[in-house]
């Protein structure tokens, strides 16, 4: 495995931090969201910092390389387009799903793939498929995980070091993740690290997170707590990192706090390690030219039915765990309950937030933030997402349309007009409405 691009400290850019951003004293490179930019129109912030030499790394999150279908060319295009346009040494993406297709639902979240030999079969296909597609190596993160599957059949770190043995990817090591599955999960940080191929490492994330009611939250809304500089400790106790990037999504605080969490960064990395060093890592084997079991393991690759009987067989597992999280249908046996009713409450939320954010017009015309969550939650709860956010922020203007809302006339006009320009067609009229409304009642 060649070595990996040194990037030293970093920063998730945002459009909200963008010229903060410009100001940190010492920053090594930045992370960008894949899908929020444009490879022909990129953000002013953003190529000052490239003409500046600071590098920039696309992080995926639509692929859903764990899922149960193989991963969409044009997704993988448009990732490939962006590291070229961008310069970027590698991409990165996750461990996780994100939808399924039958039936065609969209989780707006990453969800934890199971851990079994029949999905690391599938995913370890999807892997190769895209390393093919892309221009540049790909890395892929570890989740966090609000539950486990039932009937995992491999731990954390043995998932992941036969995914790297049979395909050669690399590892994007979410510190904060380790930390979110200690506390949701019961898996230790420290047992993930020592048994996982660190030699496969690309680079690391660190981030914020609250526990309530004995959950952690993965929110990166909030400052890094010393728990998780203390698994970053570990880490560099084994290793010294290529990266280290600090992750911040939303209530992004002053600048002075941002420089102070990335000095702590720098703090830990700095101290290096505290313990002996480890026996020198085993080198990762080269992925191999075709899906397969590693040398030795005669077993099949994905069970009876071969590769497509294995995907039907996850698509049809995650299918009933998706409905239940987003359409309230009900949670598949094995998976705790309280759990799941937990992960469905955040995605709704989480939906509710991305979708004011992308429209922020729609909180007002509908009277302020608490009134545009309680009506957004109740059509949430009938409408799960099947297309993406943008078309669930019309959706929804739709959904209310329909049912003559805002109460407001000139309220009602407005939204009215903000819909038609986006849809690019006509309102619903009475006539519509109504035939929707007999079919929602009859739902």
């Amino acid at each position: 495995m060649e070595p990996v691009a040194h990037l030293g400290v970093g920063i998730g850019w945002r459009p909200e931090i963008a010229e903060a951003v410009e100001r940190l004293p010492g920053l090594d490179w930045v992370e960008v969201v894949a899908e929020n930019i444009c490879p022909g129109h990129l953000p002013a912030p953003l190529t000052r910092l490239l003409e500046r030499g600071v590098r920039v790394v696309p992080h995926g999150v639509s692929l859903g390389l764990g899922g149960a279908d193989r991963p969409d060319a044009g997704k993988l295009a448009a990732l490939g387009e962006r590291a070229v346009a961008l310069g970027a040494p590698l991409v990165t993406e996750h461990i996780a799903y994100v939808r399924t297709s039958s039936p065609a639902l969209e989780a707006g979240h990453l969800l934890p793939v199971p851990r079994t030999r029949e999905a690391l079969d599938v995913l370890c296909e999807n892997v190769r498929i895209a390393q093919d597609a892309l221009p540049v190596p790909l890395a892929l993160e570890n989740i966090a995980a609000l539950f486990p599957w039932p009937g995992d059949e491999l731990t954390e770190a043995r998932f992941l070091t036969e995914l790297v043995e049979r395909t050669g990817v690399r590892l994007l090591i979410d510190v904060a993740n380790l930390h979110t599955n200690r506390v949701n999960r019961g898996e230790d940080p420290a047992a993930v690290l020592d048994a996982i191929p660190l030699e496969a490492l690309a680079y690391v994330h660190v981030a914020g997170g609250v526990e309530r009611g004995g959950v952690w939250h993965d929110t990166h809304a909030h400052p890094v707590p010393p728990v998780v500089l203390d698994v970053l400790a570990q880490l560099r106790a084994r290793v010294e990192p290529a990266g280290v990037l600090l992750e911040r999504d939303d209530d992004f605080p002053p600048e002075g706090e941002l420089e102070g969490e990335l000095r702590a960064v720098r703090e830990v990395l700095a101290a290096g390690p505290d313990q002996p060093a480890r026996e020198a890592p085993r080198p990762a084997p080269a992925a191999p030219d075709r899906p397969g079991p590693p040398d030795g393991d005669d077993r099949p690759t994905a069970g009876a039915g071969g590769p497509d009987g294995a995907r039907t067989r996850l698509g049809l597992q995650q299918a009933a765990l998706l409905s239940a999280l987003v359409a309230g249908t009900p949670v598949p046996e094995g998976f705790d309950r309280q759990r799941i009713r937990v992960q469905a409450r955040a995605l709704a939320a989480k939906r509710a937030s991305v979708v004011a954010k992308l429209a922020p017009e729609l909180p007002v015309l509908l009277g302020g933030g608490d009134a545009y969550l309680t009506a957004f939650l109740g059509y949430a709860r009938g409408r799960p997402m099947t297309a993406g956010y943008r078309r669930d922020a019309l959706d929804f203007a739709e959904h209310l349309l329909i049912r003559g809302l805002p109460a407001d006339p000139a309220a009602r006009r407005r939204l009215t007009a903000w819909w038609r320009d986006r849809a690019g067609a006509r309102p619903p009229h009475r006539v519509v409405r109504w035939a929707r409304a007999l079919v929602g009642r009859a739902a």
